[in-house]
């Protein structure tokens, strides 16, 4: 029997900053600020900010991770690599959350699920010391019932479904196919008792029918949101995903 949780009627909304942080590198300095897109996304109706410490830190900084952590209300879910130094970051900080993520040097961006299943044993104490740190642990992971599975067996409560190949299958024009991969996967899920999310290439064009999953607790989003916010503004960009968000929920 699904619990209470699992079948939310606000879907959550966490709102990727790392973006602001990309274009800020892109000559140095301090502007735009990281600290500041939080703000206005705490404003204009975010539920949760997400950013990726990368080993590279092409975006976000340390000293990004340290202002947020002491600045903004709104929990903080901190995407990372399992690695030694990752987690020793994590565990000074304590974000609300830490979702761990494939990560290779060479990739624009994340391309792929995190290999739970066929990483077991290196990923096991990552998870127990963020979960004995009180630390809300989330995989992200393709939309596959094993690695679904091996989630739930490592003890992470969160699975976020990468929903990269759906939003590809969407701009060629036939989405139908991973649509559906993704609502087998959140009922799968949802019978294990893991709390879902979902992310990765959303946007005001494809994010209705993913939002419309009743299983899903949280969808992240940031590349389109910052994007669009060239053009219309931060603050109008993530009203617009809210209302999209709401309405397919609704």
């Amino acid at each position: 029997m699904q619990t209470a949780h699992l079948r939310p009627s606000h879907l959550r909304l966490g709102v990727n900053i790392d973006h602001v942080a990309t274009i800020r590198n892109a000559r140095g300095g301090l502007h735009p600020c990281p600290l500041r897109a939080a703000e206005m996304a705490a404003a204009a109706g975010a539920d949760g900010i997400t950013i990726h410490l990368r080993e590279d830190r092409r975006h976000i900084t340390d000293a990004d991770l340290a202002t947020l952590s002491g600045a903004i209300q709104l929990p903080i879910n901190l995407e990372m690599a399992a690695t030694d130094e990752m987690l020793a970051i994590a565990l000074k900080f304590r974000p609300h959350a830490a979702c761990i993520v494939p990560e290779r040097r060479a990739e624009r961006t994340t391309e792929g699920g995190l290999d739970a299943a066929g990483q077991h044993n290196s990923l096991q104490p990552i998870v127990a010391a963020l979960r004995d740190a009180g630390i809300r642990v989330s995989l992200f992971v393709a939309p596959e019932e094993r690695q679904l599975e091996a989630a739930a067996r490592l003890g992470a409560p969160v699975v976020e479904l990468h929903t990269g190949p759906y939003a590809h299958a969407f701009d060629d024009g036939d989405a139908s196919a991973e649509l559906a991969r993704l609502a087998r996967a959140s009922e799968h899920g949802a019978a294990l008792g893991l709390e879902l999310h979902a992310g990765h290439g959303l946007s005001y064009a494809n994010v209705g029918p993913v939002a419309a999953l009743p299983q899903l607790a949280e969808l992240n989003i940031g590349h389109f949101l910052v994007g669009e916010a060239l053009f219309v503004g931060l603050d109008a960009a993530i009203r617009e995903m809210r209302r999209l968000m709401d309405a397919a929920r609704a």
